[in-house]
């Protein structure tokens, strides 16, 4: 995880905060669980997804890697 500020460019297009309109963010990785892959204790296997929180209010964007 980390707490570095850095603004958000998704296709050339800086994206800011949709709740409060600032445009810094700190990023992490989430696992996307599927109940099958749980199940099966093979969480790992799951596909991640990148999140920007808002470094201001703590809105969270999701971005799943194609």
């Amino acid at each position: 995880m980390s707490k570095h500020e850095e603004k958000l460019i998704v296709e050339g297009k800086e994206i800011f905060c949709p709740i409060c309109g600032y445009d810094k963010y700190w990023t992490r990785e989430t696992l996307m669980n599927t109940a099958g892959a749980s199940f099966l204790g093979f969480d790992w296997a799951n596909k991640a997804a990148m999140n920007y929180v808002c470094n201001q209010c703590g809105y969270v964007l999701w971005f799943l890697k194609k």
